[in-house]
């Protein structure tokens, strides 16, 4: 059955909203029987003919690229590399200058698809890592042997070539043991690590989410870890706005609380795509606001009654509404939803009490807030620019913006590749432990 999308109010020409990424469920089959998958995914009926052909897919790519020409997209399932057109989908969004990132279990790689990932021009690959005591990861992926399996596709990986990150669903069995994955994921070579924390949908409802005091001290230790490898690998929060308060806690000028202003990114910077090609606000929220089968990207992301409803964060209630972290968290809107029923309302999962940092909002230098619009205020060498395609279009706004004023501070008037090479210093001591692809983008030689 197709979702309706009445309820869509067009703007022609205007879109206050750019989504910078995208998660995309390509499949619901899967090799795993994870407790906590949102999506319900298994071996169960095969494959499905409701899901997205390879050429709708390609479709669905071509609207994104309308909206965002350089998107940074999340391909994953299930298991996407159980959808043997898996590479010709990363081709082409890779071919529309998109940053693809492939999200997957791992336990399926070897030399061959590995070198396929890398011919179809992935950025990279992500593997999820939930203990370093196999028998606890096999438990919590519900299938023999995934750990090991998922260990052997690092080696496969990095003799290939490949980039990856390490990925780690936090919970009750396994938070005590964030430093030592992190520690692995610097040893292995990944290039990033990602907590996630539990937001209790699809199989995972009715699990039971860790306390808030774990919660908080998740974020601590994160907190610390960041600070440890700082320089060295890029450790993110997924799921938990309200890492930037506990960063701002412990250093209020840190570069951490600068992403995207709003905090809670559903909506306003990023939303899901499901296998049968429906749009949601982000993965943990099943709510569709339209079918891409039916509606185009634009229409459905800049247009739809749940999307605007969420980009209002004014009318957030509860602690959430009141609190002076509001403009750079929000609270997670999914988790709100999953333990309410309302979208708007406070996250359950916080036990902040607003007011101890001023009654009002706090705010964001804009120079270093991702998701600004590039704007070139001095000439550029197309050589310079073309350096720019390395950059996620997320972090592009923010990079032109340090390296135009490095050049203003000196009266440079033209930048060109001199100019970018010698402001790699001050832009890797500011943003670089954040940011590691800025090492990459700054250092490399012309393509």
């Amino acid at each position: 059955m197709e979702i309706p999308t009445a309820g869509l109010e067009l703007q022609p020409g205007k879109m206050d909203f750019r989504t910078y990424s995208i998660s995309w469920n390509l499949t619901k089959r899967c090799n795993l029987n994870c407790a906590h998958c949102y999506l319900d995914a298994d071996f169960r009926g095969g494959f499905r003919t409701d899901e997205l052909n390879t050429e709708q897919c390609f479709q669905v790519i071509d609207q994104i690229a309308e909206v965002n020409p350089s998107a940074f997209l999340i391909l994953t399932g299930g298991e996407p590399l159980l959808r043997p057109d898996i590479y010709q989908i990363i081709r082409y969004a890779a071919d529309k200058k998109f940053m693809v990132v492939l999200g997957t279990n791992g336990t399926l790689i070897n030399r061959t698809n590995a070198e396929k990932i890398k011919a179809a021009g992935a950025h990279g690959v992500g593997i999820s890592i939930d203990s370093m005591e196999p028998g606890k990861h096999n438990t919590f992926r519900g299938v023999h042997q995934a750990w090991e399996n998922s260990m052997n596709a690092f080696n496969v990986l990095n003799e290939v070539g490949v980039d990856f990150l390490v990925q780690m669903s936090v919970s009750d069995m396994n938070y005590k043991e964030i430093p030592d994955v992190v520690a692995f994921a610097e040893k292995v070579g990944a290039v990033a690590f990602n907590l996630y924390f539990l937001v209790c949908t699809g199989r995972g409802q009715g699990n039971t989410d860790i306390s808030n005091a774990a919660y908080e001290e998740a974020l601590q230790t994160l907190y610390k870890l960041q600070m440890e490898y700082k320089g060295r690998l890029m450790i993110n929060s997924k799921c938990a706005p309200q890492y930037k308060r506990v960063v701002y806690e412990n250093d209020p000028d840190s570069v951490y609380t600068r992403t995207y202003s709003g905090g809670c990114p559903a909506a306003t910077h990023y939303c899901r795509i499901t296998p049968e090609g429906n749009l949601t606000p982000c993965p943990f929220i099943d709510e569709a606001v339209g079918s891409l089968k039916t509606a185009s990207f634009q229409e459905l992301w800049s247009g739809a009654k749940l999307m605007r409803e969420l980009r209002d964060r004014e009318k957030l209630e509860g602690r959430c509404g009141t609190c002076e972290f509001s403009a750079m968290c929000s609270g997670c809107r999914a988790r709100a939803f999953a333990e309410t029923g309302n979208y708007m309302a406070e996250d359950p999962s916080c036990d902040y009490q607003p007011g101890k940092y001023g009654n009002r909002p706090l705010t964001l230098k804009a120079e270093d807030t991702l998701g600004l619009e590039v704007e070139y205020n001095i000439r550029w060498t197309p050589e310079a620019q073309q350096r720019l395609e390395r950059i996620p279009s997320f972090a592009r706004g923010m990079v032109v913006k340090g390296i135009e004023k490095f050049a203003q501070e000196r009266g440079i008037a033209l930048i060109d590749e001199a100019v970018v090479k010698k402001s790699r210093e001050e832009m890797i001591e500011k943003r670089g432990a954040m940011f590691p692809f800025l090492k990459k983008f700054i250092n490399s030689e012309k393509s």
